[in-house]
């Protein structure tokens, strides 16, 4: 059995949280160290009692408290090598850990206590960013955010997961017509930038055609989504393939910074 909550989920920190049997860690961890030892305790977990942390790829708002939370708690940090490399060699360093706490993945699937861990490539501009499967034998829970295209991993890997949360994180016309610079826009809507809610919602049909029950969608953007807008938009298109949202399909918008639903897959 899978226990998941997202913690926190956009461009000022994302962090999602695991659990199944004695097996507790999170998928990144983008804000302050205390912010998610506080966000933990909202679901009545501890930081302490993690077994780790994987990285989906550098930038900071996935991984600014995981340097403090491996050395405050003894925690091993599982990303690929090109990750661990563009962590050290660039801007988004974490500080010393101890050489035993730098655990290494690539695209194979690798055990993390009670649970099989598979890495996928996504499509952004980081040195190797990745999503992930998450499997206890009987479900599967997938991870894809940050992400500019449906890639090939995602198409491949995230059908059939009981519950996917998948990147929804701007609305084409308030990007278009929104403050960002022409550069950064370009940035937000090219291959290695962010999934728009059409283009999301339009996968999530797949997904649910595959099997999945929950979708999640996360990283919305402050200045480029509305929360209502982006659920809208997915209800539509999902409506216009004769699939219906809570009886169908179950959706949720990942809080900014409120914990979401904590799922029992």
């Amino acid at each position: 059995m899978i226990e998941f909550c997202s913690l926190f989920s956009g461009s000022s920190g994302n962090s999602l949280f695991v659990k199944s049997g004695s097996t507790r860690f999170l998928v990144d961890a983008g804000k302050n160290g205390r912010k998610v030892q506080k966000a933990l305790a909202g679901i009545g977990q501890e930081a302490k009692d993690l077994d780790g942390i994987l990285i989906t790829h550098e930038h900071t708002d996935h991984i600014s408290a995981a340097g403090v939370l491996s050395r405050r708690f003894d925690l091993p940090i599982y990303a690929n090598g090109k990750t661990w490399e563009a962590i050290y060699n660039g801007r988004f360093n974490i500080g010393k850990l101890k050489p035993e706490n730098i655990r290494l993945f690539e695209n194979d699937p690798f055990v993390l206590g009670d649970l099989q861990i598979k890495a996928f490539e996504t499509s952004h501009d980081a040195a190797a960013p990745v999503g992930f499967t998450i499997d206890d034998g009987k479900s599967r829970l997938g991870i894809a955010t940050d992400t500019g295209i449906i890639t090939p991993g995602m198409k491949q890997e995230l059908p059939g997961c009981k519950l996917v949360v998948l990147e929804s994180n701007h609305d084409t016309g308030m990007l278009e017509t929104g403050p960002y610079p022409y550069h950064l826009k370009r940035r937000i809507a090219g291959e290695f930038g962010h999934l728009d809610n059409q283009t999301s919602a339009g996968f999530a049909c797949d997904l649910v055609r595959g099997g999945t029950e929950h979708i999640v969608l996360a990283h919305l953007s402050r200045e480029n989504n509305l929360p209502y807008l982006c659920y809208q938009t997915a209800e539509n298109v999902l409506s216009s393939q004769q699939i219906k949202v809570k009886s169908d399909v179950n959706l949720e918008i990942a809080g900014r910074d409120k914990l979401g639903q904590l799922h029992t897959l």
